[in-house]
């Protein structure tokens, strides 16, 4: 075994064996895998086996599409067969909102270029037999979808990456690892130890243990999963010998089960609402080559329903019952990426679809070792998204909640209640006392909608316009006419104090820096150029300034800030996170409001548009923003949460007058629509540049060097080649959500980021992105957008339909 080596990677599951054989496929050979047991030793080698290419996130999508079209490579390279059966596959509907779905899935498809069609049932019996037209109403066709060998198939990845100069090293279990003084890490085995510059945790079912060697806790879980295998069935023989196909693989929703053929029978697995986990608090380490004892009452309910919808089943003998753990994260999607506070950490880990998303996992984490960025847009994966308040308990009940529902969809204004309330803030009762829809923002209750006295607070899940419609339309009224009050604690906020702090915020940020009391927006890029935040910067002082940006990046961003700060101790960096919380008031009468409340001159003259201003309002300290994401006349108000009762009382009865009325992040996100301002996670992503994301105004080619600026400037002289529009959209019943296709002439040109409806403007709107020869076309109707399978005439608007002067926001 080697003493020194560039890379361990700890796990010798298919994710594990993905990421040693990428490394070495991108150049770095100095690399070893360690597995305490035998490769497969955890849940790949009792994998259904199963791959696909959809997914919810269209870039994790493009990295499934990658997994399956790597599997030739492997064979060619290691000589090791992955027993490939590519049969295709179809999903089936039962009712009408999963045909909706299924509309949903094909329009994603299309401008991911997968070759998914809609069909009838009776087509989908063709192709599998066994099932009972009556019981469903359509499919979806996906040509790329079948299964492998799951053991061969690892192996086929560990042995290519062998050829490619790795090492493996079996039966070798990690013991500690200890990061030295120059940040190389000392992996003590029972073997000995290696000397490692990187460390890769692929633990699977032990990750958390690994994770625990370094002091973090990560949110995955492993969940018991039941799946059977029949004996031989005439059925599949005689399909086999007529058509001379394989049978297909089989999604149902109903029944919330998979099929496919095996061998001469059929594999159907579940995931069963009585679910269960598997050692929930810590992994036993003799665990290996071995199955958990079948309970097949706890899935007799999906059974029952399963052999209704293939009647044939009821009729075959039942072969083996394989129950076995695999791990989830608390959304379902894998952990991927540097651990932040850990010098090359890196974990690659809750894979539970590893034979569809192994390969993209694999790439991925290899280009971020070597390249220093993984070359996709894989924030859906980003361990980045989770923070501290993923513990154990709420990973646990959010893993379950998870499982229940893998085969559910998620309706666009569906909150799910595992796990919640988690955080609140001192409001939490006040919001629910007015009616409040509460909204899960990364863990903190957030009022999405206000229910007015007599309607009943709670969300009628919809692809299309809901009950909540016309509460969010006279929430956005009483802004753009009158004031609204909204909580904002839901930012991200930050510190950077120092002598070095306007230097360090100038090298991260495009833009410059603000001068005292002043606000400037900023967007932020990585060394290629790309939109990796989107910030709001107040400058306290000479050398204090404060950040506000999205929440759900916190950890992302604090990541970031953290390589870059320098290392002579003249920048301190805080992220004060529920430290403060926020108020914002919007609306033409917001001035009178606040000008109640506060011994402080908010005249425009005063008082002007993006100046900062540390004020007591209602007696309590704050700190106040003038400006707003509704585009008009607004604040932002911070203090610490023991003011913002105090402070809210007094906002709501000095806007008493005005007739001031709580507005939500549903009412906002509206507002917002109508000034065409876009949104971090929707339209600002790391595959977007500044002027294609038409943020050019923010970014100062001019001044000192910036991180991207290279790049950006080579967007800028040569032109961005696709940009941001909007959109306003000929809709129906039911408005964009994102990820739709936007249609030209009958071809696919672009896809919708995100929309809704504008209720000032009383007009459906949508954002997206386009080739730049196409986003000058202002005709009317010059483009179409699919929306649940309708394609609906859009026309871009070049400017924002309200105020597109801005003057609002500045009067």
């Amino acid at each position: 075994m080697k003493s020194h080596t560039q890379v361990v990677v700890i796990g010798g599951g298919v994710v594990g064996c993905s990421v040693l054989y990428h490394l070495t496929k991108l150049g770095w050979k100095d690399v070893a895998l360690v597995e305490r047991s035998e490769l497969t030793s955890g849940s790949s080698w009792h994998a259904a086996g199963g791959f696909h290419t959809l997914n919810g996130d269209p870039n994790v999508a493009q990295l499934q599409s990658y997994t399956v079209s790597l599997y030739k490579e492997l064979e060619e390279i290691s000589g090791q067969s992955c027993s490939l059966h590519l049969t295709g596959g179809v999903m089936l509907a039962d009712t009408p909102e999963r045909m909706d779905f299924l509309r949903l899935a094909q329009a994603k498809g299309r401008y991911l270029g997968m070759e998914l069609e809609l069909i009838s049932v009776a087509e989908a019996k063709k192709m599998f037999p066994l099932l009972d037209e009556r019981h469903f109403i359509g499919a979806l066709w996906d040509p790329v979808e079948g299964h492998l060998d799951p053991s061969g198939t690892t192996h086929a990845y560990a042995r290519a990456a062998r050829i490619n100069g790795a090492e493996v090293y079996r039966h070798t279990k990690v013991e500690e690892l200890v990061q030295t003084p120059d940040g190389t890490w000392d992996v003590i085995t029972d073997k000995g130890t290696i000397r490692a510059e990187h460390v890769v945790n692929a633990g699977g079912l032990w990750a958390r243990e690994c994770g625990r060697m370094v002091g973090i806790e990560l949110p995955v879980l492993a969940m018991e999963h039941m799946y059977l295998l029949t004996d031989e069935m005439e059925e599949v023989t005689a399909h086999n010998e007529v058509t001379g196909k394989e049978l297909i693989g089989v999604l149902d929703f109903g029944g919330e089960i998979y099929t496919r053929q095996e061998g001469k029978g059929i594999l159907l697995g579940t995931y069963e609402q009585n679910c269960r986990p598997w050692s929930p608090r810590e992994t036993p380490w003799d665990f290996g080559h071995e199955l958990l004892p079948p309970d097949l009452d706890r899935i007799a309910p999906e059974l029952e329903v399963g052999f209704e919808h293939f009647p044939a089943l009821q009729n075959a003998g039942i072969k083996q019952v394989i129950n076995g753990p695999f791990t989830f994260a608390p959304d379902g999607n894998p952990l991927v990426g540097p651990v932040r506070g850990l010098r090359n950490y890196w974990v690659a880990c809750g894979v539970m679809a590893g034979f569809s998303q192994g390969g993209g996992v694999g790439l991925t984490l290899a280009n971020w070792m070597i390249n220093g960025d993984p070359g996709y847009d894989i924030w859906g994966m980003d361990v980045a998204r989770y923070g501290n308040w993923a513990t154990l308990a709420y990973t646990n009940a959010k893993v379950q909640e998870n499982y229940r529902r893998r085969f559910r969809i998620r309706f666009p204004n569906e909150e799910l209640p595992a796990a919640r309330p988690h955080q609140t803030t001192p409001l939490y009762d006040r919001m629910l006392a007015q009616g409040a829809v509460m909204g899960d923002s990364w863990g903190l209750e957030t009022p999405l909608w206000f229910a007015p006295p007599g309607v009943e607070a709670r969300d009628i899940v919809s692809y299309r316009r809901s009950n909540d419609f016309e509460h969010i339309g006279a929430e956005c009224r009483a802004v753009r006419e009158s004031v609204g009050i909204t909580e904002t604690a839901n930012f991200a906020k930050y510190e950077i104090a120092g002598p070095g702090a306007e230097s360090f915020l100038s090298h991260l940020m495009t833009n410059t820096m603000p001068k005292a009391g002043r606000i400037v927006l900023t967007p932020m890029l990585n060394e290629k150029g790309k939109l990796i935040g989107d910030f709001t910067i107040a400058r306290a002082g000479a050398d204090k300034f404060y950040l506000w940006g999205s929440s759900q990046a916190e950890i992302y961003h604090m990541r970031w800030f953290e390589k870059h700060l320098p290392t002579d101790g003249s920048v301190t960096i805080r992220a004060i996170n529920l430290g403060w919380v926020g108020l914002s008031i919007a609306g033409p009468n917001s001035r009178s409001v606040l000008a109640q409340v506060t011994r402080e001159d908010v005249s425009n003259e005063a008082f002007r548009f993006m100046d900062f201003r540390e004020m007591d309002v209602a007696n309590a300290p704050c700190k106040v923003n003038r400006v707003t994401y509704t585009g008009d006349l607004g604040y932002e108000i911070w203090m610490v949460p023991e003011y913002e009762r105090q402070v809210y009382e007094a906002l709501m009865a000095a806007g008493r007058e005005f007739d001031i009325r709580n507005f939500g992040m549903r009412a906002l996100l509206c507002l917002r629509l109508e000034k065409n301002f876009g949104t971090w996670f929707r339209e600002f992503r790391p595959i977007y540049g500044p002027f294609e994301a038409d943020l050019g105004r923010f970014v100062k080619l001019s001044k000192d060097d910036f991180i991207g600026k290279q790049a950006a400037r080579k967007e800028f002289e040569e032109g961005p080649r696709r940009l941001r529009v909007s959109f306003v959209v000929d809709a129906a019943d039911a408005d964009v959500m994102g990820d739709e296709p936007v249609w030209h002439q009958g071809k696919v040109v672009g896809w919708i980021t995100s929309g809704g409806y504008a209720h000032y403007l009383e007009k459906s709107l949508a954002q997206g992105y386009l080739p730049a020869e196409f986003a000058a076309n202002t005709g009317d109707g010059a483009f179409e957008i699919e929306i649940l399978g309708d394609r609906r005439k859009a026309t871009i608007i070049p400017e924002p339909l309200f105020d597109p002067k801005a003057e609002r926001m500045r009067m």
